[in-house]
Order: structure tokens, then sequence, then C-alpha cells
């Protein structure tokens, strides 16, 4: 199998191949932007599978394919839903949302694996992903949660949360009166429900309201520490892989 990652952040480039280094699977090249990879495709065989970050520094990574007709199967990377869910739509083999699970990782190389799609025949067509993103599709989000507290079903308002997160294999919203309820979901199933606008998955542990951000903080290690409004219980941490995209959510 020849794998392709292209990723603009260095670090997380490194960190996927690792993880794929576990798997027995070996990536022969890394690629860091849309120019990068264009010159790339002209002079060289086109790999059998690329992890494909969605957004790289010089522009979307759909540009690549506006300059060269590549022939590959793709597994999109992205911290940013309504991108995934249309990206899925094409002929791609999978998507996974950041930070990447090691779990859903093995999952996509074992879908890719069992499809092992003929290169000739992989075509992609971008348009409508392209329309996507300059006209984003209206979605409904959640906008209560219930709970049950002894014999009586309590109702939270989205508003009213200030994070969520995850603790003994437990999920906890956290609201802004100070209280902690436990909820009948995990972070995972709150990816498809909660708006992007307001809430961002910093972590694996953590989901956050950017209206409860009271201070940002440079952190060890190149990440960053979160001050809220009213959780105190333990530090909030912005894992490495997650603040490039932390920081363009913030504006």
């Amino acid at each position: 199998m020849n794998v392709l990652i292209i990723e603009d952040e260095k670090p997380s480039a490194r960190y996927l191949q690792r993880m794929l280094e576990k798997q027995e699977v070996t990536v022969s090249q890394m690629l860091h932007s849309v120019g990068e990879a264009v010159e790339w495709f002209h002079n060289n065989e086109h790999p059998d599978l690329i992890f494909l970050d969605i957004q790289l520094s010089d522009g979307l990574s759909f540009e690549i394919f506006d300059a060269v007709e590549v022939n590959s199967a793709i597994i999109f990377t992205t911290a940013f839903d309504e991108y995934a869910l249309q990206a899925f739509k094409l002929n791609s083999i999978d998507y996974l949302l950041k930070p990447i699970d090691e779990e859903e990782l093995q999952t996509a190389v074992e879908k890719y694996k069992t499809f092992k799609p003929n290169p000739k025949n992989v075509q992609l067509n971008f348009e409508d992903i392209k329309k996507l993103l300059v006209n984003p599709v209206e979605r409904e989000y959640k906008k209560r949660f219930t709970t049950k507290i002894g014999q009586h079903i309590k109702m939270i308002s989205v508003d009213e949360i200030e994070c969520f997160y995850s603790e003994n294999k437990g999920t906890y919203a956290h609201t802004i009166d100070g209280r902690d309820y436990l909820l009948e979901t995990t972070l995972e199933q709150l990816e498809n429900e909660l708006s992007p606008e307001t809430f961002f998955r910093i972590s694996r542990k953590f989901y956050i309201n950017i209206n409860s951000i009271k201070d940002i903080i440079s952190y060890t290690n190149s990440r960053l520490q979160l001050k809220l409004n009213s959780y105190k219980e333990q530090e909030v941490i912005v894992a490495r892989e997650r603040v490039k995209d932390f920081k363009l959510w913030l504006e």
C-alpha cells in the first residue's frame, strides 16, 4: 500500500504517521501545502491512499484537484464536521474528525483494505463540496438536553451549558450556574448535535462553549489552557493537534 499524508501542521502529520506505522502501514511521503502537493503530483506516481487535511496553510486542499487529476482513494481529516459529512458523499473511503482516534484510524484503514478501489476507476468531483463551503447547508442542532434526577427529568437548554466533558466513562454537561449533569450520550455523538459556531471539541475530553471562555493562556508543549467562567474541577487544555483549528474557530 502506497500512502501519502497531506497535512500542513508537521507535528500532526508525524503523529498520524506514527499511528499508521503501529498498524504496519508505511507512509511514503508527507506534504504540507497546496502548492507543494500540486508540484509533487505532477512529478510522481500517485499513491493508493491519501490522508488529506481539508484546510491547508495556503488554501483548501480541494484546490489541488483544480490543478491536477488525482487517481487515489482519499481519507479526509478535518475538524469541521459540516465539511466531513459532504466529503463522505464523494468517492472517498472515510473521514476522520480531529483529534484523530487510533481505533477510528484503524477502522478506516481496514475499510480501505476491504474496499481496495482500482485507482483508474476513482473519479472525484469536488463541485458539491465547494458549493457547501460557500453556502453551508442549514442544519438543525440540539436546543436542549434531558437528564434524569431521581424520579424527575430535567431539561437543560444548550445556552445554559458551559462545556461538556467525559469522566469515568460518563459524559457530563457543566452549566453556567456551576452544576454538573450526567447525560446519556458521548462526546462523539455530540459532534453531530452541536452547532460548530458555538461549540468546539478541544480534546478527547472537552467540548467548549465559546461564550464560556474567560481567558486563554499559552501552555506547555505548544498547547493552550482555557479558563472558563465557572468550571474549575480540572485543567481545560486545548490538545496540540487542535490548536490551529481552535484559533481559526475563535475568528
